[in-house]
């Protein structure tokens, strides 16, 4: 009697025990299948990129960075193309008037206008040629690009003369605008969280 009353015991043993080893594997299951989850929402509403093939087109036009020019627009106006900063800037890029006229002249772009500035295509156009124009004028110094992008070409030059910076500068902390260090920081890092989510070739590369 005694050993069956073991035997039943084992026996409720094993079964209880594949029991809550099946449900494991399908908590396990469920928990993969929600972290999988996690990226999309993330790219959705945290990362969204709504104009992704223009910014492609004319990054790789003008041989820019695609999640550079991303996380630029996110950060100057969040993909709004309509919208106006209190200093003029127009549109995805924030482009001021007088710099996208400038612009224009150097594209030979007889098209223009102050009122298509705001349609995105133009708006990413010219503001991948501008980035790509002072990626060049930088030798390529993503701080120094960006610092320039928001603070202007002019003032930057002057920084590395008053302050005897290199080429290589790369120090944020040292830039005299807490709205430019700020910027140039988040852009950078926002920077490779386009790079993972979207262009995963171009992270890989680097």
């Amino acid at each position: 009697m005694r050993n069956k009353k073991v035997q039943n015991q084992r026996y409720r043993e094993r079964k209880y025990g594949s029991l809550l080893m099946a449900v494991g594997v399908i908590l396990l299951a469920f928990l993969i299948y929600f972290i999988s989850q996690i990226e999309p929402v993330k790219k959705k509403y945290i990362y969204p990129y709504p104009y992704q093939e223009l910014v492609t087109l004319y990054s790789e036009a003008n041989g820019v960075s695609p999640a550079l020019v991303a996380s630029v627009i996110m950060h100057e106006s969040k993909f709004t193309n309509d919208v106006h900063s209190s200093r003029g800037a127009v549109g995805l890029m924030q482009l001021m008037p007088e710099t996208a006229e400038w612009i224009a002249g150097q594209l030979e772009d007889s098209e223009f206008s102050l009122e298509k500035l705001h349609e995105p295509e133009m708006n990413i156009r010219y503001g991948t040629w501008y980035l790509a124009l002072l990626e060049n004028e930088f030798d390529g110094n993503p701080v120094l690009t960006l610092a320039a992008y928001n603070a202007g070409r002019g003032t930057v030059h002057e920084w590395m003369e008053e302050h005897e910076w290199t080429p290589d500068f790369n120090n944020i902390s040292e830039i005299p605008y807490l709205e430019t260090r700020i910027y140039v920081k988040r852009v950078l890092k926002d920077q490779k969280h386009y790079e993972k989510l979207y262009h995963s070739d171009e992270a890989e590369q680097k």
